[in-house]
C-alpha cells in the first residue's frame, strides 16, 4: 500500500481539504500501477516469498516518487464550478446543488461587461442542471445583472422588481415559488437595503460571486434569502467559457480584465467591481480561438480599465517592462511595474484569425503608449476606432474629477492618435454638470466636442453615488435643471459634429461586417464599418469577390463593400458592391 500511502502523505502534507481531490489522486496512482488488492507489501513477520518482494520492490522503484506529487501538486488547478465535482457545504447534498432542469430567465441591464457576465452567470449554471428559457411566464427563476453606474439605471431595476412582484405573486402553487435574483453591481452597492426593501428579492450575487449561484439558488430553495457580494482580489472567471447567448450573433466580448483602479471622483466602478486584475493572456488566447472555430467574425476585449491590462501570472513575466503612460497624463496609483502589457494581449489576439476583426472597450486615455498606437495601426483586422473618454472639456473639472491630465493634454493625445493612425474614428464619454461645474466649464466642453468632432458619443447628466470620493468631499451643487439643460446643449453640438465628421464618409467605400436584417426595414440589411458606425443598405444579390459564380445574398457574418450615399449623426447609408473578406480588402490600394 506504499503507493497509496504516499498519495494520503502528500495531500495531507499540501493541506489538500477536498476529499474528492484526493479520492481521484488515488484513482489515477491505482489505475496506473494496478489495484490496490493487486499490490502486495511486506508483513512485519516476513512470510511473503522472496518473489513477491522482489515484484513488489521493483513496482516501487518504477512507480512515482515524492517530488512526483509536489510537482502535480504546482500545477495550477482550474476552478471547478460544477456541484457535483466539490463537497457540498455542511447544510446542503450534492442534490440539493442541482438545478434539475428548473428554467432560468436572464435580463441584462447596462455596460458591456454586464453581458458578459450574464454569459458567464449562465455558463456555471448551465453546468449545474438549469435550462435556459427566454418566456418569463415559465422560468422558475428570474436573475437580474444590473448597473449602479447612475441613479437611472438603479431606478429602472426598482421598476422592474414591483412588475416582477406581481408576476411571483400571481404564480400557481402548483408550479412552486419562483425565485427572483438581483445579480451585478447592484446587488453589490444596494446588498442590505435590496434585501430589507424587497423581501421578494431571494438571492444577491455581487460580480464576483457566480461561481456561488447554485449554493445560493438552492438556499432560497428552502424559503430564505440568501446573499454573496464578496469582493475578490483574484477572480477573472478565467476557467469558465462564456455561453453565447446568441446562436446567430457574429461578435463576442471577451472579458481580459476586472475592477478598476483608478479612484476617479465620480465613479463607482471601484467600489462594485473591486481593485484590477487581469486574466492570463493563455486563458483569453484559448477562449478567442474557440469563439473563431465557432465562426464569429468579430470579438471586442472588455474591461473596466482595459488598456491598463497586466498579466502577472507567471513568475518569469515579472521582469516585463515597466509602465509608459500617455505624455502628460498621471495615474492616482503607485505606478505598476513587470507583467504582460495591453500590447501584447492585443498583439496575440490579433494573429488568431486575420479574417476576425478586434476591438477594445473601455480604455483610459492615460493608458495610450506609442505600441498600442502602432499595432492598431499596422494589423488589419485591428479595428481603427478608439475610445478616449474625455468626461469634460474643463481642466478644473477634470482636476475635481481626479482624472489624471489636463485639456491641453487630452487635445494634444487626441492628435497624436490621429497622427498615428490614419482615418481613425474616434469616440467618447462625457458628464454634465459634475460638482461644481460652472457655466465657463460647461462652454468649455462644448468647445472640445467642436474642436475633436468625435463619430460617437455617449453624454450624461452628473448622477451623485455614494461611497465615492465625490460623495465624501464634493458638493452636489447643480441643479438638477440646470444638468438637463446644459447635457442637451451637448448633445446638441456632438450631432451637429458627428454628422459632419461622418458626412466624410459619403462617395467612399466601407468595409461592413453584416449583422442582420436593419430593426427598421425588412429590405435593409446592416451592419458596422471598422470605426463602429451603423451602416444600413439594401439586401439585393451582389457579386462575391472571392468567387465567380452567380450572384449572391449577404448573410450575417459576412463582408460586404458599401458605397457610402448619405451620413447623420448615428448611421451611414449606401449600397452593396460585393460580398468579400477583410484580407482581400486590406490588399486593395487606399
Amino acid at each position: 500500500m506504499h503507493h497509496v500511502q504516499c498519495v494520503l502523505q502528500t495531500s495531507r502534507c499540501l493541506g489538500w481539504e477536498s476529499l474528492a481531490s484526493r479520492s481521484t489522486l488515488l484513482l489515477r496512482t491505482c489505475r496506473a500501477h494496478g489495484s490496490v488488492s493487486g499490490i502486495t507489501c511486506p508483513s512485519p513477520k516476513g512470510e511473503q516469498e522472496d518473489g513477491v518482494c522482489k515484484d513488489f520492490s521493483s513496482r516501487l522503484a518504477t512507480g512515482p516518487t515524492f517530488q512526483h506529487f509536489l510537482r502535480s501538486a504546482s500545477v495550477p488547478q482550474e476552478k471547478m464550478s460544477s456541484p457535483d465535482l466539490v463537497d457540498p457545504p455542511p447544510y446542503l447534498t450534492v442534490d440539493q446543488l442541482l438545478g434539475r432542469q428548473r428554467k432560468v430567465y436572464l435580463e441584462t441591464y447596462g455596460c458591456q461587461m454586464n453581458v458578459n457576465d450574464t454569459e458567464i452567470a449562465w455558463s456555471i449554471l448551465q453546468k449545474s442542471g438549469y435550462l435556459r428559457t427566454s418566456n418569463l411566464q415559465e422560468a422558475d427563476v428570474v436573475l437580474l445583472v444590473t448597473c449602479s453606474i447612475r441613479e437611472k439605471a438603479e431606478q429602472t431595476i426598482w421598476n422592474r422588481l414591483h412588475q416582477l412582484k406581481a408576476l411571483k405573486t400571481k404564480r400557481l402553487r402548483s408550479r412552486g415559488p419562483l425565485k427572483i435574483g438581483i445579480l451585478g453591481c447592484m446587488a453589490e452597492r444596494l446588498k442590505e437595503e435590496i434585501l430589507s426593501r424587497e423581501k421578494m428579492v431571494d438571492v444577491l450575487a455581487g460580480p464576483d460571486a457566480y461561481r456561488d449561484l447554485p449554493r445560493l439558488l438552492a438556499v432560497a430553495e428552502s424559503g430564505q434569502q440568501a446573499a454573496n457580494v464578496l469582493l475578490s482580489l483574484d477572480e477573472t472567471y478565467a476557467d469558465v467559457l462564456p455561453v453565447q447567448t446568441s446562436p446567430s450573433a457574429t461578435s463576442a466580448f471577451v472579458s481580459v480584465m476586472r475592477g478598476c483602479d483608478n479612484m476617479c471622483s465620480y465613479c463607482i466602478v471601484p467600489f462594485t467591481r473591486g481593485r484590477e486584475r487581469s486574466r492570463p493572456v493563455v486563458s483569453i488566447l484559448e477562449e478567442v480561438r474557440k469563439l473563431s472555430e465557432q465562426g464569429l467574425k468579430e470579438v471586442t476585449l472588455l474591461g473596466q480599465n482595459v488598456n491598463s491590462f497586466r498579466d502577472n501570472s507567471e513568475v518569469q513575466f515579472g521582469n516585463a517592462g515597466s509602465t509608459t503612460l500617455s505624455r502628460g497624463f498621471s495615474s492616482n496609483y503607485k505606478t505598476k511595474q513587470g507583467g504582460l502589457r495591453f500590447a501584447h494581449l492585443l498583439d496575440q489576439v490579433s494573429r488568431i484569425d486575420p479574417e476576425m476583426r478586434v476591438r477594445f472597450t473601455s480604455p483610459h486615455p492615460k493608458d495610450f503608449p506609442d505600441e498600442v498606437l502602432q499595432l492598431i495601426r499596422e494589423r488589419d483586422n485591428i479595428c481603427k476606432q478608439i475610445h478616449l473618454p474625455a468626461q469634460s472639456g474643463s481642466s478644473r473639472v477634470l482636476e475635481a474629477m481626479r482624472r489624471g491630465y489636463s485639456r491641453e493634454a487630452y487635445v494634444e493625445l487626441v492628435h497624436h492618435v490621429r497622427e498615428s493612425i490614419p482615418g481613425v474614428s474616434l469616440s467618447s464619454d462625457f458628464i454634465a454638470g459634475f460638482c461644481g461645474e460652472t457655466e465657463e466649464d460647461h462652454l468649455q466642453t462644448v468647445s472640445l466636442l467642436q474642436e475633436v468632432r468625435y463619430n460617437t458619443g455617449f453624454l450624461f447628466a452628473y448622477s451623485m453615488r455614494q461611497k465615492t470620493r465625490a460623495y465624501h468631499r464634493l458638493e452636489d451643487d447643480v441643479l438638477e435643471e440646470v444638468k438637463l439643460r446644459r447635457l442637451e446643449e451637448l448633445i446638441t453640438v456632438f450631432r451637429e459634429e458627428a454628422t459632419k465628421a461622418n458626412e466624410t464618409f459619403v462617395g467612399c467605400t466601407q468595409l461592413v461586417l453584416v449583422e442582420g436584417l436593419s430593426k427598421r426595414s425588412a429590405a435593409d440589411l446592416c451592419g458596422r464599418n471598422d470605426g463602429n458606425l451603423k451602416v444600413i443598405f439594401p439586401d439585393v444579390k451582389m457579386e462575391d469577390a472571392t468567387n465567380s459564380g452567380p450572384k449572391v445574398r449577404a448573410q450575417p457574418g459576412d463582408y460586404v463593400l458599401v458605397k457610402i450615399t448619405s451620413a447623420s449623426s448615428q448611421t451611414l447609408r449606401g449600397h452593396a458592391l460585393c460580398r468579400t473578406t477583410l484580407k482581400a480588402t486590406s490588399a486593395l490600394p487606399p
